[in-house]
């Protein structure tokens, strides 16, 4: 599997469509997999602008780590193909990797483990995935392999 955006699921709850986004940051057990705290840092940050992202603000239900530290999952209400999500993923990882400052969030009052974060790591991690994947991305790393 390449890094890319793939469609992972569709779950329907009553009339609604929820579409499950395998955002494949590394190849799995060919690259080494993310470690937690660049992981965390990503998350920290991918929550703070998806919340503030004036078209998908309330359409996100779930950003969060794969376990097998690959990628992440991205959860949004509605029924979307990989594609329809690409800009917003080219803009996330933009503000991910060019990201200045204090991490959002990143304080005992707000983070059960807000020591294990490492923002230049995250910042070459987020810019890796943009520069190698999302910036020219093909129907290989928008739909998984048959």
């Amino acid at each position: 599997l390449l890094p890319g955006i793939y469609v992972s699921r569709k779950d329907h709850i009553g009339n609604e469509t929820l579409t499950t986004f395998d955002l494949r940051v590394t190849r799995p057990n060919q690259e080494p997999v993310l470690n937690t705290a660049e992981i965390h840092t990503i998350e920290h940050l991918a929550a703070t602008y998806l919340r503030n992202n004036e078209t998908y603000k309330d359409k996100v239900v779930y950003f969060g780590p794969m376990g097998c530290r690959t990628g992440f999952y991205l959860i949004l209400g509605g029924d979307y193909e990989s594609k329809d999500i690409v800009t917003l993923m080219q803009d996330m990882f933009t503000f991910i990797r060019d990201f200045e400052g204090e991490v959002p969030g990143a304080a005992a009052r707000d983070c059960g483990n807000y020591l294990d974060m490492n923002l230049p790591m995250a910042k070459y991690v987020a810019g890796k995935y943009l520069e190698n994947t999302l910036l020219n991305i093909g129907e290989n790393q928008l739909n998984y392999p048959a």
